[in-house]
């Protein structure tokens, strides 16, 4: 029988405090945001062609790597693998978690949840965590279902670490964490505040 080597291990749990990224963000602020505390960092750029869309992974890599962040794709798989990419988070529209498990074993992934089923659904999949919500009312993302409040996070909590997103500020995100929630994922938490990297820090240390 051949024996094939080992995968390399994914990364130790989902991060505590996700910042997701476009194309339209100030990329040159990357490395501040990773050395305040950041330690996930999800790419979405859904405008962008497949090409532009490694290089963007790249990049993102490139500058929050070295802090120890890890980098996730939003929806594309196959952009994850092609980036070397920490993991990939998928909707509910997306690959399924599965399918995502089983081409990729050693990445992390992630899956949209608004509900304890969900939840339940996506950790029978194999996902390594659920991205929950939305909590709250958000801006940064149009056509978003009504928001479900923290004791949603209570009530579907245990099954796997729950990312709490939606209209999240360093004062709601704790409040996501002594609900249940193992993190925050943020778009306009950072990228709005007038000082992006200020806000980063008040992020984790709101999360400590």
């Amino acid at each position: 029988m051949t024996a094939f080597p080992a995968l390399p291990p994914r990364p130790h749990g989902p991060a505590r405090v996700h910042c997701l990224v476009s194309d339209l963000d100030d990329l040159s602020l990357l490395p501040a945001i990773a050395a305040a505390g950041v330690d996930g960092f999800q790419v979405r750029a859904k405008d962008l062609g497949t090409r532009d869309l490694v290089a963007l992974v790249r990049a993102v890599r490139d500058a929050v790597g070295p802090h120890g962040s890890t980098v996730l794709v939003n929806d594309r798989l196959d952009v994850a693998l092609a980036s070397d990419a920490d993991g990939v988070h998928l909707g509910a529209d997306d690959l399924a978690v599965a399918d995502a498990r089983r081409i990729a074993p050693r990445l992390v992934i992630g899956a949209t949840c608004r509900s304890r089923e969900e939840v339940l659904a996506a950790a029978a999949g194999g996902a390594d965590y659920a991205g929950f919500g939305p909590i709250g009312t958000s801006a940064s993302k149009p056509g978003l279902p009504a928001a479900l409040g923290l004791a949603s996070i209570t009530d579907a909590s245990g099954v796997l670490p729950l990312v709490a997103i939606g209209g999240l500020d360093a004062v709601t995100a704790a409040e996501a964490r002594v609900a249940g929630a193992h993190g925050v994922a943020v778009i306009g938490a950072i990228w709005r505040h007038p000082d992006p990297v200020s806000a980063a820090k008040g992020l984790v240390a709101a999360l400590a």
